[in-house]
């Protein structure tokens, strides 16, 4: 093996554990999760009123509740099949 192909070897190597914008694999999978957590969670936040909205607007917090629990269990399945890697 000459210089060469050890230089590619080395940089194959690095473009298997970072995405096509440069960030890092593992990072970009802790954020994933930590999106998640937020929109599951913000959705269950307002669909038991823990905010205490009230009035006639009131009926949005059940569509924006909902509209952000399907949306983080998009992602989660997104995130488990591997779809959101754009290597």
């Amino acid at each position: 093996m000459n210089e060469y192909d050890y230089k590619n070897s080395e940089n194959d190597n690095a473009r298997e554990r970072t995405s096509g914008t440069g960030t890092p694999a593992v990072m970009r999978n802790i954020f994933g999760i930590i999106m998640i957590i937020v929109y599951v969670g913000m959705g269950v936040l307002l669909l038991i009123n823990y905010f205490g909205w009230s009035g006639d607007w009131a009926w949005t917090r059940y569509v924006v509740g909902v509209m952000l629990v399907i949306y983080g269990i998009w992602r989660a399945y997104r995130q488990i099949k591997g779809i959101d890697t754009s290597y």
